[in-house]
């Protein structure tokens, strides 16, 4: 189970009873956050730290517990900040500095100077936000009552943040074939990948699939079957087609349990060996939590598998999707997104249908799909681009929506959103932003999901909303590309 520790600071200067109390709220602070996140991590107490000593060999302690995704940290009385130095130069934890109290209210017929040296929390954390300020820690500081539920869920959105980025650590990325040709945005620094993020990326022939695809019987390929009609609605005679992909999914099931894989990218440039480009068996393995990118994107697979980590068990749908054409009606502007197979079925608006069509690309047998109309409501599109001296993190607020017509001749799966703030602002201001064709895109996640992963990871992050507007916007991205040019 992974864990989260929950620190406390004081000093060695108060007597025993002021400590004990001390440890006493603090236990049950913890305890009550624990059931606040337990779906998430553990939050485990530790002692209340009094001296420079404990509170280094506490953060040393949270850094090496390979469970431990994150602390809270918080000041119960005054802690002077020079104790924390040492320790806060050891932590390679994601930090929360909850700036809260163990009282809600004020008790005013009863306060006294014994009160106010117990609950100093107000002195305290700005003494404790100093010296992270002064050191550069990257934080994020929530302030509040601890038991409010607007506090409880900002502490929430943190864990899952936490618990995002713990899982980036050795995730394993798996590309059968290389980017698609000539393509710029979709390529990207695999080892600093690594080194920034954890990514592990390498390249598979396509025949280490095929290997796998050969040696599938019809036994598992029926049960393939059985869950695809279960699932969806067959809409097509052409079942051969589709038991074709219900073996590449079995055979994917395979080597993703074997290689510890949590997002594969494919590309229609190197299909050797199979009939078609993967299309059902690439859609339905997305809704089990496997990042997916065409073409090679392994940025965009790999961030579809921590958005879809970070999202968890929130109400939403996350998953891979591409720009492709708009609807230009002059103040009703919607964009269409798709792509040629590989839509997560986690957005159906409506049953899936399982159906054969020509994909008139990489020369193959027309593959199963699945077909269906999008789902509607607030989401967010984020593009992950490689800067040459950094990533880059773009991230667009928009609003998905139904289709105004119906559209019987496409032969694809789609959704079609509004741009924010407008389409002639968030369009320019995402290519002004470098943001590529493919994004993530979820329903159950925000900008400040997004915010937090970008702040843990230390990535650049650029957010396009309703309140964008294009001067500032291409200033902001100018001070970014001096600030990297200053660290570089």
């Amino acid at each position: 189970m992974k864990k989260i520790y929950f620190i406390t600071g004081s000093q060695d200067l108060y007597g025993e009873e002021t400590l004990a109390q001390a440890e006493k709220d603090s236990m049950e602070m913890a305890e009550f956050l624990n059931g606040k996140l337990s779906d998430i991590a553990s939050v485990e107490h530790t002692p209340v730290v009094k001296t420079a000593a404990e509170a280094e060999k506490l953060c040393v302690k949270a850094s090496a517990d390979e469970d431990c995704i994150a602390v809270i940290m918080w000041m119960h009385t005054f802690s002077p900040a020079k104790m924390w130095i040492r320790a806060l130069q050891a932590l390679r934890k994601p930090m929360l500095h909850l700036h809260t109290q163990y009282n809600e209210k004020l008790p005013y017929d009863s306060i006294d100077m014994d009160f106010m040296n117990l609950n100093q929390s107000a002195h305290g954390d700005r003494e404790f936000g100093f010296i992270c300020t002064r050191l550069g820690i990257k934080r994020e500081v929530i302030a509040g009552y601890y038991k409010h539920e607007a506090v409880v869920s900002k502490i929430r959105r943190f864990a899952y943040a936490a618990a995002a980025v713990d899982f980036c650590k050795g995730m394993r990325v798996a590309m059968f074939g290389n980017n698609m040709r000539d393509v710029a945005v979709t390529d990207g620094d695999r080892v600093e990948s690594e080194i920034k993020l954890g990514w592990n990326v390498n390249y598979y022939a396509v025949g280490d699939l095929v290997k796998i695809i050969n040696g599938i019987t019809e036994t598992e390929i029926d049960a393939k079957m059985k869950e695809y009609t279960d699932k969806y609605d067959m809409d097509t005679d052409n079942t051969a087609a589709v038991r074709e992909q219900a073996k590449y999914e079995a055979a994917l099931d395979k080597f993703i349990a074997k290689e510890n894989i949590s997002a594969f990218t494919d590309t229609f440039q190197d299909l050797h060996g199979l009939e078609q480009l993967p299309g059902i068996a690439a859609q339905n393995i997305m809704t089990k939590g496997i990042g997916f990118g065409p073409e090679g994107d392994y940025k965009t697979a790999a961030l579809g598998a921590v958005m879809q980590k970070m999202a968890a068990d929130r109400a939403g749908a996350t998953g891979f999707m591409e720009d492709y054409t708009y609807d230009l009606t002059e103040g009703e502007e919607l964009e269409l997104a798709a792509h040629m197979l590989e839509v997560s079925p986690v957005f159906a608006g409506t049953k899936p249908k399982i159906q054969v069509h020509p994909l008139g690309i990489g020369g193959k047998s027309d593959p199963a799909r699945l077909v269906f109309d999008g789902i509607s409501g607030k989401g967010i599109a984020v593009s992950m681009i490689d800067m040459g001296n950094r990533f880059r993190l773009v991230c667009a607020e928009i609003e998905l929506v139904k289709q105004p017509e119906p559209m019987p001749k496409l032969p694809v799966a789609r959704l079609m959103w509004k741009i924010k703030p407008d389409f002639a602002t968030g369009a320019a201001a995402w290519i002004y932003a470098g943001g590529a064709h493919h994004a993530v895109v979820s329903t159950a996640l925000t900008s400040e999901d997004i915010r937090l992963f970008a702040k843990m990871t230390g990535m650049e992050l650029v957010i396009i909303d309703d309140k964008t507007e294009l001067n500032s916007f291409e200033q902001q991205l100018e001070l970014l590309d001096l600030k990297a040019k200053m660290k570089g």
